[in-house]
């Protein structure tokens, strides 16, 4: 071989990461880190990691937030922010709750009501951003404390679902096999997901689809990236605004039900955090704050790295609920300076 053929592929792989996406870069750090972190999980803290169930358990456990997260990073992309959602979750799940249990109601007209309230808070919230240009923080700041307040007048005391086809809807699993394991007892343990998993992966698929090859996604792009040329190109820029707080409450909505699912439960705490967990898993799924940049499969990583993380934490013996806040403080810091890092080559084209 020889030299000039030795010296080129590095060369090669320069240009191909120079020639990169902002999004595409972003999202091959996060799967990166990602399979760094859960790799080296499965080598140093024992059979636990090495299992596919634990995979599932924190797809199964954050079912909800994915949906959640999706909704964020739609808004995000187009330059805007939306931290009403974990409110929303726990007045979705509080709603159905009553509904289910206090007034004798179905399933199918759970769901309704739970994409009702999700769709309503859109609305309100995607007209007042956009058409009335007021700052998407204090309007949404707004609609979480308005969520969290109707959760109350709905129902104070905390109580579980007993409904029947409820609970049987929330049992359900769809059983991964082959990638169950043995236990010392000598039984074997199926690996399973649950319903919410398959809804997030959907929503995922879709939204994926949605941002790369439809119209809608590349004016979301064109909006967070540069809404002065987005408007000189004829995009309606304040409907497209909309249509992205639309889609997140409807998610929000979406997310809210399957989190109800998941815990079985209303109660006022429901969802505590979560506007909070959805921002960060954008953020490390490589959704820029400052617009224009995102990627779904990335929001997909950004939730599993951040729940891989707090399980690592776990598993290591450090149970103080501290060291998972200062061990995520330090990812979301990593990823934001790999953002700036990005923001300044951009501005080097």
């Amino acid at each position: 071989m020889s030299s000039n053929q030795k010296t080129s592929a590095p060369g090669g792989l320069q240009n191909k990461l120079k020639n990169m996406t902002d999004t595409g870069l972003l999202l091959t750090i996060t799967i990166v880190v990602f399979f760094l972190m859960y790799i080296g999980a499965m080598i140093f803290l024992g059979a636990g990691f090495r299992r596919p169930q634990m995979f599932f358990k924190i797809l199964n456990d954050n079912a909800g937030l994915i949906i959640l997260s999706c909704g964020l990073s739609l808004v995000m992309i187009t330059q805007s922010i939306d931290i009403s959602v974990g409110g929303v979750t726990a007045l979705v799940s509080m709603c159905c709750a009553v509904y289910l249990d206090f007034k004798g109601g179905n399933v199918f007209m759970a769901v309704v009501i739970a994409l009702a309230i999700g769709l309503g808070f859109g609305l309100v919230q995607g007209f007042l951003i956009a058409y009335l240009d007021i700052q998407p923080f204090i309007v949404t700041l707004a609609g979480m404390f308005f969520a969290r307040g109707m959760t109350t007048i709905v129902n104070v005391n905390p109580f579980n679902v007993a409904n029947e086809a409820f609970v049987a809807l929330k049992n359900a699993r769809v059983v991964i096999p082959g990638l169950g394991y043995m236990t010392k007892a000598g039984k074997y343990v199926e690996a399973y997901v649950e319903l919410g998993v398959v809804v997030a992966v959907i929503v995922v698929i879709v939204l994926f689809c949605v941002l790369k090859w439809t119209k809608l996604g590349r004016q979301f792009y064109a909006v967070g990236g540069n809404s002065q040329s987005a408007l000189m190109l004829g995009i309606n820029v304040k409907r497209t605004k909309f249509l992205a707080h639309l889609l997140c409450g409807l998610l929000a909505g979406i997310g809210g039900f399957v989190y109800f699912l998941h815990v079985g439960s209303g109660a006022v705490s429901n969802g505590s955090g979560a506007e909070m967990n959805a921002i960060a898993s954008s953020i490390i799924g490589g959704t820029m704050l400052t617009g224009g940049v995102g990627n779904i499969i990335g929001t997909f990583f950004g939730v599993v790295s951040l729940n891989t993380i707090k399980n690592i934490v776990s598993s290591a013996g450090l149970q103080d609920a501290w060291w998972t806040g200062i061990t995520i403080a330090v990812m979301l810091c990593l990823f934001l300076v790999i953002q700036s890092v990005v923001i300044a080559r951009k501005k080097k084209r």
